[in-house]
């Protein structure tokens, strides 16, 4: 069973990413199942650090990205919202160049909260890093939105 708010398409979530950092850091949805989401990034100018190997930051950033989307997209946008509590990331193998891809799946989604698992591999499918977020579920009328 889908886990899913409503039906949803890959052409849909990457419109979402237009104009936001997503985008500039050529993150690239690519497949959704029944219970997990999963999306592309480069390998390059933009996300290396200084020693030539994909930045930590920009790990972080892919496992946000990628776990607060598929958050989201589980909750009724009408009325809830999903905003990031924690983030962790463990990084397991340098990467220099190709893409990463990232497949987030729900290890909890209550009413208040969800925690995401988010697994980053390499171009060869070697596990890079291993992310995990937490997520808190609220109303958007407590945003003041």
């Amino acid at each position: 069973m889908s886990i899913w708010f409503q039906p949803v398409t890959i052409e849909q979530i990457n419109r979402r990413g237009a104009g936001t950092m997503s985008a500039h850091m050529g993150v690239c949805f690519s497949a959704i199942g029944e219970d997990w989401l999963q999306a592309t990034m480069p390998v390059d100018e933009r996300s290396r650090q200084y020693m030539g190997i994909l930045h930590g930051g920009a790990s972080a950033f892919f496992v946000e990205n990628v776990a607060s989307l598929a958050a989201n997209l589980t909750v009724d946008p009408a009325s809830h919202v999903c905003v990031g509590l924690e983030i962790n990331a463990n990084h397991l193998r340098p990467v220099t160049d190709g893409l990463v891809t990232a497949t987030a799946r729900p290890i909890h989604q209550g009413r208040t909260t969800q925690v995401w698992d988010v697994r980053l591999a390499d171009a060869d499918g070697r596990l890079c890093c291993i992310g995990r977020m937490t997520l808190a579920v609220r109303q958007r009328s407590e945003l003041g939105r």
